[in-house]
Order: C-alpha cells, then sequence, then structure tokens
C-alpha cells in the first residue's frame, strides 16, 4: 500500500500533513517566484495593467524597480504561508474525514 495514503474512511483517503504543506508552500512560492521573474525582466507592469482592464479597474499601482532581498523575502514569506495552511487543510481534512 502507498504511504501517503492510509486507512481510508468510506473511500476517502487521509491527507499526509507534510506533503500538503509542503504542495501548497510550492504552488505559493512559485507563483511568487513567477512575480518576481516577471518585476525583474520589467513586464511586471504590462501583466498588472493587463488583468486590472480585464477586471473593469484603472490601473493606479506602480510597479517598484527589483530588488533582490525583497524578492528573496517574498517568495520565502509565501512558501511559510502555503506551508502551514498546506498542514492546516490537511489536519482538518483528516478530522472531518473520522
Amino acid at each position: 500500500m502507498d504511504e501517503s495514503v492510509s486507512r481510508p474512511c468510506k473511500g476517502v483517503p487521509m491527507i499526509r500533513h507534510h506533503k500538503a504543506g509542503l504542495v501548497l508552500a510550492a504552488l505559493l512560492g512559485g507563483m511568487h517566484a513567477l512575480w518576481t521573474l516577471l518585476v525583474a525582466f520589467g513586464w511586471a507592469q504590462l501583466v498588472m495593467d493587463f488583468i486590472f482592464r480585464l477586471h473593469f479597474i484603472k490601473p493606479v499601482f506602480e510597479i517598484l524597480p527589483f530588488q533582490l532581498a525583497t524578492a528573496l523575502m517574498l517568495v520565502a514569506l509565501t512558501c511559510l504561508i502555503g506551508y502551514v495552511l498546506g498542514v492546516c487543510f490537511a489536519w482538518l481534512w483528516n478530522q472531518l474525514r473520522r
């Protein structure tokens, strides 16, 4: 039996806390890493203005110049938040499926 799935209850598997945390950390951190690349290459303002206009919002925000320290903090913080959310989700899921 696969170790990532244990004690199925009525066909619904448990979710491992650490794996769920890593998945959400990678997702949120990865999205913000892509954002920092857009900022670094100077494309973030165009993307943000385009997205705002798709939502019928007049763009009023200005993207600041790229700073490596700020980019690293952004990615690290969002990875941490994603990990905590993933662990909390897995815990809640496992509690509710009992």
